[in-house]
């Protein structure tokens, strides 16, 4: 249910997900997306949420949409 907040937490196992699927680390995935790999770690944890902008370079770094990740979020969000 929609309660006009983003859990953080659901974001960064979405994109912790997307990384493991595609069978990289997380060097590997901040390096191709041109961010530091604590600041990755922070995502996947749920310390911090990317921006649009970072999300973009994930994406591209997992080789996927940015509107595929943002689906799956959608969907972890409505099945809580």
């Amino acid at each position: 249910m929609y309660n006009g907040e983003l859990d953080p937490k659901i974001v960064g196992e979405v994109i912790a997900a997307f990384r493991r699927k595609k069978g990289i680390s997380q060097e590997v995935m901040s390096g191709l997306a041109g961010i530091g790999r604590t600041h990755l770690s922070a995502i996947e944890r749920g310390e911090r949420k990317p921006t649009l902008e970072t999300l973009y370079k994930l994406s591209g770094a997992l080789d996927t949409t940015m509107s595929s990740i943002v689906g799956e979020i959608e969907k972890r969000i409505s099945d809580d």
